[in-house]
């Protein structure tokens, strides 16, 4: 099949998910709100691979340095109502862990996780993000996915959860899901929209445990 004359491909270096995208709504999806996002398009798919090879320094040292600035955007009235929010609770740092993921809805519980005799409120954040993104590719659901954990998010965007526990016997169920997430977000792209939960906005998150 002949390229479109005005057809564009979109390397994004630096993105909720990198890689190569043949249209702008995809890549858009990566890009839009992610701090410091680095792309830039290309008139082939050859020359956008070779690019997405090559690393962002090469290509945007000197010409217009596609960068989304961070920018606060507006709280929403209300947060989506077809989504999935998950949360984590820990009964201590480190303690008991466990997490689950509900629909936004009415609360019908998607998956549950635990409790693990040893973990922390960040792991289990992160680890309720990742079994929810993967739940949702594996369904093939559009609907984006809630949390209300900064560093869970952050931590998935990098790929890597950075936690500062220790491994050892007791937690080391926990440290396989660890090694089982980062190795599915490293293997795996997705189109989920990660959304931050406004608690101050709208109340505690759905999936949350009550147990502050």
């Amino acid at each position: 099949m002949k390229q479109g004359a005005n057809r564009k491909y979109y390397v994004v270096w630096q993105g909720r998910n990198a890689g190569v995208f043949d249209n702008w709504n995809d890549c858009k999806t990566q890009i839009d709100g992610y701090d410091n996002a680095k792309y830039k398009s290309f008139p082939t798919r050859a020359e956008a691979v070779k690019a997405f090879e090559d690393g962002h320094n090469k290509h945007l040292r000197n010409h217009n340095f596609h960068a989304s600035p961070a920018k606060k955007q507006p709280v929403a009235a209300r947060p989506e109502p077809v989504s999935l929010a998950v949360d984590a609770a820990c009964s201590g740092n480190p303690g008991v862990m466990e997490y689950r993921g509900v629909l936004t809805t009415n609360g019908k519980e998607i998956f549950r996780m635990g409790p693990f005799p040893q973990g922390t409120n960040n792991i289990g954040e992160f680890l309720a993000l990742v079994h929810g993104l993967a739940i949702l590719k594996q369904q093939n659901s559009p609907m984006p996915i809630y949390s209300d954990s900064v560093n869970a998010i952050k931590w998935v965007t990098n790929k890597k959860c950075k936690t500062q526990l220790k491994q050892n016997t007791i937690n080391a169920p926990v440290f396989d899901l660890i090694e089982r997430a980062e190795k599915w977000l490293h293997s795996n792209t997705y189109t989920t929209p990660i959304l931050k939960w406004e608690t101050a906005s709208w109340g505690e998150i759905p999936a949350d445990f009550g147990r502050k």
